[in-house]
């Protein structure tokens, strides 16, 4: 039996035929918003289901809820604000008005949204709480501090998907992926959640939770992230050539999640494991500093916030990693669970070590990362 998406219910706010058509009539009459990319990339996941149970951009209730206790106002867990902004002016522009048409500057009309509600918003405690910080430093607070005041909370109804032509090819939807999983037979998930390429240490991990399910779900983020972060496309090419050659093809899937990064540590990774059960996987890979960046998390604080809540509450199955490495006496990759040699026999992995080596024109060594991966990132750096 399928597992159940979050809140019972999988969400499904794409609107076709003569729906659509009607609500493309109300268009040239309604103000209009322009989104910011994490704006366009949240309207996605609500309309497709992936942020269920959420059905638009939260009210001053939910938004006050999950800010203070990771919960939607009814009880269901939710660790962060799904929040549309307004300045004041764009406000001003809003008043009498019940509806709103929301825009991307590259994918043009994308939704209608029924203006429910607008409230003012306190950032400095949504960052505090949130992302456990209020510095500038963060990516998350200096997106916070980039846009308005206010936050419009309503139900949206979607129009025209975002534009992903790159990605067309590897873009399931919840209800897709789980046709995918049902048509495959395979019971057992588990997920990786992804915006770096797959070293040899993320390999490691996800082949050791391979070995007690059925099949893995390779499921790379495209949406926002930090400017220094490899490019999506660059990275799928990765994904790419590592499955074709040490992935077994009857036991993996590739699909991209056109969300974007908060970078909030701990919650996001809770985040993470909820929204991919929506999309049918019963397991979730947490790893080492899980959603973070810089210092601003300690390094398992994303495993240790799982036990805030009851497992029937999150009922998808966490699988808590260990720092990995590659163990030049063992001759294999290993964590501290099953090497017991020195440090100095380790060889430490990870993604900003290889955006380094590639920045100076190094190749990656086949310890930190497969031969095919290094060459294509080389060749992009390159380019």
């Amino acid at each position: 039996m399928a597992i159940k998406p979050h809140g019972g219910t999988l969400v499904n706010r794409i609107i076709k035929g003569d729906e659509r058509e009607k609500l493309l009539e109300e268009v040239e009459n309604l103000p209009q918003k322009d989104l910011t990319d994490r704006e366009v990339c949240d309207v996605e996941m609500i309309a497709t289901g992936g942020f269920s149970p959420l059905r638009g951009f939260m009210k001053k209730n939910d938004y006050e809820s999950v800010v203070d206790f990771m919960r939607l106002e009814n009880g269901v867990v939710w660790p962060l604000p799904i929040t549309l902004s307004a300045t004041e002016e764009e406000i001003k522009k809003l008043r009498g008005k019940d509806r709103l048409v929301l825009k991307d500057e590259k994918s043009g009309l994308l939704a209608i949204m029924n203006i429910e509600e607008i409230y003012s918003a306190d950032k400095e405690v949504e960052s505090e709480k949130c992302l456990r910080t209020t510095s500038e430093e963060h990516p998350g607070v200096r997106y916070l501090k980039s846009i308005g005041d206010y936050y419009i909370g309503g139900e949206i109804f979607l129009i025209n998907r975002p534009k992903r032509k790159e990605f067309e090819r590897y873009l399931l939807d919840p209800e897709e992926t789980r046709v995918l999983f049902k048509y495959k037979g395979w019971k057992k998930i588990v997920a990786f959640q992804t915006r770096n390429p797959i070293h040899r240490a993320h390999e490691y991990l996800i082949k050791c939770a391979l070995e007690i399910v059925d099949a893995v779900l390779i499921h790379p983020l495209v949406g926002e992230t930090k400017k220094d972060d490899i490019p999506a496309d660059i990275r799928m090419k990765c994904y790419r050539v590592l499955l074709e050659n040490y992935f077994p093809k009857t036991r993996t899937a590739l699909s991209v999640f056109p969300a974007a990064m908060r970078y909030a540590g701990p919650r996001e990774a809770v985040l993470h494991a909820l929204v991919r059960k929506n999309y049918g996987c019963t397991h979730f890979i947490v790893g080492r500093d899980h959603a973070g960046v810089g210092n601003f998390y300690g390094t398992y604080d994303a495993h240790y916030i799982f036990d805030e809540f009851d497992r029937d509450e999150i009922d998808i199955e966490p699988l808590f990693f260990e720092h990995s490495f590659y163990c030049r006496k063992c001759g294999s990759m290993a964590s501290i669970k099953t090497c017991p040699h020195p440090s100095s026999d380790h060889f430490f992995l990870s993604g900003t070590k290889v955006r380094e080596m590639l920045k100076n024109g190094e190749l990656p060594p086949p310890e930190m990362t497969r031969p095919e991966v290094a060459e294509v990132l080389a060749k992009e750096y390159k380019r």
